[in-house]
């Protein structure tokens, strides 16, 4: 797993031990764990310490096979049903930089620095939110103050009030932190619509000397 797997000493834990075991436990019963088990830590293939440049912080998998693969907000190339709240930020997307998507992976701005990070990694299809308070949630905790304290200049995306909950362990003084309402129909139309996250994200990074990312990737 890159240079993640040295820089969280969670993955030593006895916690940790539990929350695998856990997990396969639940899988062995028979009950359908997503994403799949080869896709759990996606987040942290793709996108390695040492290249993260923003943190697009998501909630926890889609309860559903076809769209979940490890990478919030994200769904297989595929996949020709975009969710809801995909189908928003590639609204903003367009409305802000101009650019339109045509496939519902976002594999491309992992690829890039785009650490594309659920709170929780795995969830009982058909059943959000689950899995939350078995673990994860300290695996998450342990990546965010990780990167706010190794990396420098990079921008955190925090969409919703539960995202948002995880800016205390953000170094503020280094770091660039947007907020805004999540991009669900529920929320998006509260101030998540022409909140120009994408165009933030690149005038911050260029101007810290860092590339910018190509969000039509």
């Amino acid at each position: 797993m890159n240079d993640w797997l040295e820089a969280l000493p969670f993955f030593k834990t006895e916690q940790y031990s539990q929350l695998d075991q856990f997990v396969r436990s639940e899988r062995s019963q028979g009950k359908s764990i997503l994403p799949a088990e080869e896709d759990v830590f996606n987040a942290l293939k793709f996108t390695p310490l040492e290249q993260v440049k923003v943190v697009i912080l998501g909630q926890d998998p889609y309860p559903n096979k076809r769209h979940a693969h490890g990478l919030s907000f994200s769904i297989p190339e595929t996949t020709p049903d975009i969710p809801k709240s995909l189908k928003n930020i590639f609204k903003e997307l367009e409305s802000d930089v101009g650019v339109k998507k045509t496939t519902g992976s976002l594999i491309g701005w992992a690829k890039q620095g785009v650490m594309l990070l659920n709170t929780v990694l795995t969830v009982e299809e058909g059943l959000s939110n689950s899995h939350k308070s078995k673990g994860w949630e300290k695996l998450t905790k342990e990546i965010i103050t990780t990167i706010s304290s190794q990396r420098d200049h990079v921008v955190f995306i925090l969409w919703g009030g539960k995202a948002q909950k995880m800016k205390k362990w953000i170094a503020t003084e280094k770091h660039l932190i947007l907020e805004s309402p999540h991009p669900s129909p529920l929320s998006s139309y509260r101030g998540f619509f022409g909140s120009h996250p994408f165009s933030q994200v690149n005038e911050y990074l260029s101007k810290n000397k860092r590339k910018p990312i190509d969000w039509s990737l």
